[in-house]
């Protein structure tokens, strides 16, 4: 059996994202004994390597020497590296004494002497590393080798709803937030209304008394320490505040809404990043220009639905022709191209009906779609959602729009989707907000999928 030695360490100063990315890198290893060489730092999170089942072996120093007798004794055949104070000469040394294969991890665009570099950031480029690795190296960069444990994979397919009226924001300052920014960020946080605020920090955190104490009687607020829940609560965010360290490739990855405050140099390679891309980030810690840019993306995440009956002749135009659009109007059950003087006729007749409903969707005053529901009765109504064909990633906020007002305003038991067979963006869209497939009937000679998402809390409180 292969043997892999990691080494890496964490502490209250160092941190704890190279341990849990590395535990992630050792899972792709599966036939391989895992060893763990690591020092016992204050705040350290080797519990964790525990939990895995993993060796541990505990290093006095950081000195070559001790590592390479290591390495020697329990005949290991990979070293993967994970460490600000390891250098090229440290493993060059280490090559030359036990012909060991040398993994790195790197995020700084440093000169190293390996076999394998991994750089899994969202902002790394293979570019950068000519002439810091030898031609032989093997490098492997960006998000497509981004380290993600399954829990974000699974997070990935579903799309956690929130029903509530407020903006669910997630909080992480590294687990051991060793600049103390989390009070100073939640004072931030606190000046807005109506935010459901998770907290996520670890043991390590030497502040961690004084974080307790502030958020204690805070019902808006609530603190996970040591949590496995990270991916959920990141699901479940509007917006994150973070730093741009491993965290980011997650939130990232689960296409979260944020605001990036850099922590520490090492992060100043993802921060440049951020600052090309336009994305909301901040060099350190301010009060002032953290709240400008909370207010900005809480009013980018914010929506308006506005009934047809109140539509504008320019706005009643816009969505006509959305509806006539050939890439919308072939999942319609009437596939014909309507005129605009059907189309305001309808509209009309809407004024004296009680069972359909028509919005139009706008996001930060711009129109991005069109939601309807048909059908209404007391426990269920038929939806339909389509959105304008010039703008792009909208389908998120309008099922959200569209649940939150079932739900929450209609106050309904479930809702019913028919969709096409063919019509696959739609069926991964519904199955991702967790609907059932419920049967398939033939509407023109094509297969028409019914599917239906129930409101637990709804038949919870019925069935009482």
């Amino acid at each position: 059996m292969r043997k892999i030695l990691f080494r890496a360490d964490s502490s209250s100063l160092i941190g704890t994202g190279h341990i849990m990315r590395d535990l992630v890198l050792a899972e792709e290893f599966s036939n391989a004994k895992i060893f763990f060489a690591v020092q016992d730092l204050e705040g350290n999170i080797n519990s964790k390597i525990k939990e895995k089942n993993h060796s541990i072996k505990i290093l006095h120093s950081n000195d070559c020497d001790e590592l390479i007798s290591l390495i020697k004794s329990e005949k290991i055949d990979m070293v993967v590296i994970d460490h600000y104070r390891i250098n090229e000469a440290f493993e060059r040394r280490l090559k030359e004494e036990t012909r060991v294969e040398i993994f790195v991890l790197d995020d700084t665009y440093e000169k190293h002497y390996c076999d394998i570099l991994l750089n899994h950031n969202i902002y790394a480029e293979v570019s950068k590393y000519e002439g810091l690795v030898s031609k032989e190296c093997e490098i492997r960069c960006g998000k497509n080798f981004t380290l993600l444990r399954d829990e974000f994979k699974t997070q990935k397919q579903l799309k956690v709803v929130n029903l509530g009226s407020s903006t669910t924001i997630f909080l992480a300052m590294g687990g051991t937030d060793h600049l103390n920014l989390n009070i100073k960020i939640l004072n931030v946080l606190n000046s807005f209304t109506n935010l459901k605020i998770n907290v996520v920090t670890t043991t390590a955190n030497q502040n961690l008394p004084e974080l307790e104490t502030y958020v204690k009687n805070k019902e808006n607020i609530a603190l996970h320490i040591n949590t496995n829940e990270i991916s959920y609560l990141m699901n479940n965010a509007d917006l994150a505040v973070v730093s741009p360290s491993v965290t980011l490739n997650e939130i990232v990855y689960l296409d979260i809404p944020f605001v990036a405050i850099k922590t520490a140099e090492n992060q100043m390679k993802m921060y440049e990043y951020l600052v090309k891309n336009n994305f909301n980030s901040l060099a350190s810690f301010n009060a002032d220009l953290l709240a400008n840019m909370i207010e900005e993306s809480l009013s980018s995440i914010k929506t308006e639905l506005i009934n047809f009956t109140d539509l504008s002749l320019d706005e009643n135009e816009l969505v006509l022709s959305w509806r006539n659009n050939g890439s919308i109007r072939k999942w319609m059950y009437n596939t014909n191209i309507i005129n605009l003087k059907d189309h305001l006729n309808y509209i009309d007749s809407l004024h004296t009906k009680k069972d359909r409903l028509y919005f139009l969707v706008k996001q930060n005053n711009k129109p991005i779609g069109v939601i309807d529901f048909t059908n209404i009765t007391k426990d269920k109504a038929e939806f339909g959602v389509y959105s304008n064909p010039t703008v792009r990633k909208v389908g998120n906020t309008l099922m959200h729009e569209i649940i939150n007002y079932a739900f929450n305003t209609l106050r309904l038991h479930s809702l019913v989707a028919g969709v096409f067979k063919d019509n696959t963006t739609a069926l991964n869209l519904y199955k991702r907000y967790l609907f059932t497939q419920e049967k398939i009937e033939l509407i023109n000679n094509k297969e028409l999928i019914y599917l239906e998402l129930r409101n637990n809390s709804q038949l919870k409180g019925a069935a009482q």
